[in-house]
C-alpha cells in the first residue's frame, strides 16, 4: 500500500505549524489585535519568555505572525497575525468549542487509564 501522508502533505505541513503547547495558545491571544510581548505573557498564563520568544519566531517563520519594530525610545516591538494567521483563527476556533464540549470525557478517559494501570 502506498503511503497516504507524505512528509510534506499539505495536511502534515498545517498540523505541524500550530503542534505543540503554545502555537495555537499565541495565536489565539493574537486574535484581539497586534500586542506587545510583555501584554502577551500577561493573557497567556504559564508561559516563560524564553518560550513566548521562540514560540513567535517560529510563527513569524511560518508566515503567521509578523513583528514590527517602532523607532521609539525606548524601542516597542509588536506582534500581530498576517492574513494566513488571521485565517487560521477559524479551525483553532472550533478546536476550543470541541475541547468545550469533550474535555470531560476526555479527562475522564485518562482518568480511567491511569487507575487501571496503576
Amino acid at each position: 500500500m502506498e503511503p497516504r501522508f507524505f512528509a510534506d502533505c499539505q495536511a502534515r505541513i498545517a498540523v505541524e505549524l500550530i503542534s505543540g503547547r503554545w502555537p495555537m495558545v499565541v495565536l489565539y491571544a493574537l486574535g484581539d489585535g497586534p500586542a506587545r510581548p510583555g501584554e502577551l505573557r500577561k493573557q497567556i498564563g504559564g508561559i516563560s519568555q524564553k518560550v513566548l520568544t521562540e514560540t513567535l519566531r517560529r510563527l513569524e517563520y511560518n508566515g503567521l505572525v509578523e513583528r514590527r519594530r517602532y523607532a521609539e525610545a525606548p524601542p516597542r516591538v509588536e506582534y500581530s497575525l498576517t492574513p494566513a494567521g488571521e485565517d487560521l483563527l477559524t479551525p483553532i476556533h472550533a478546536l476550543g468549542d470541541w475541547a468545550a464540549e469533550h474535555a470531560d470525557t476526555v479527562l475522564a478517559a485518562q482518568e480511567s487509564a491511569d487507575q487501571a494501570s496503576a
